[in-house]
């Protein structure tokens, strides 16, 4: 749907290493990286772009990444946490949304909403 979003963060070590282990599980991987930025995403195509020098924490973004199964939500969770992000949401479904909607919520270390979802 997108082709690339960018973030400017507080503390782009920080970020990568939340990013890089949450979205792991999604198939997702470093690109390419410098002192300044980074990006993240499908090998050879990087969609998420980190960029440092964020001045304000928690800028109310929202991005989901789609999942291709639960465990994969799961481990996207698990693997957050412990990259520093913060429980926003654990692991279920969410039938509010729609009786399939599977879903787990991250805060990441700048504060922004992160997602992984299935919606079968």
């Amino acid at each position: 749907m997108y082709d690339h979003i960018g973030l400017k963060v507080k503390d782009l070590e920080a970020a990568v290493r939340f990013y890089t282990a949450a979205l792991e599980s999604l198939g997702h991987v470093l690109g390419s990286k410098d002192k300044t930025y980074a990006g993240i995403g499908p090998k050879d195509a990087p969609g998420l772009w980190l960029y440092a020098g964020g001045k304000s924490s928690g800028s109310g973004m929202h991005i989901a990444f789609r999942a291709p199964n639960r465990a994969a939500v799961d481990r996207f969770h698990q693997a957050g946490l412990k990259a520093g992000g913060r429980d926003n949401g654990k692991p279920g479904l969410r039938e509010d949304y729609s009786p399939t909607y599977y879903a787990a919520f991250l805060l990441d270390p700048d504060g922004n909403n992160v997602e992984a979802v299935l919606l079968k």
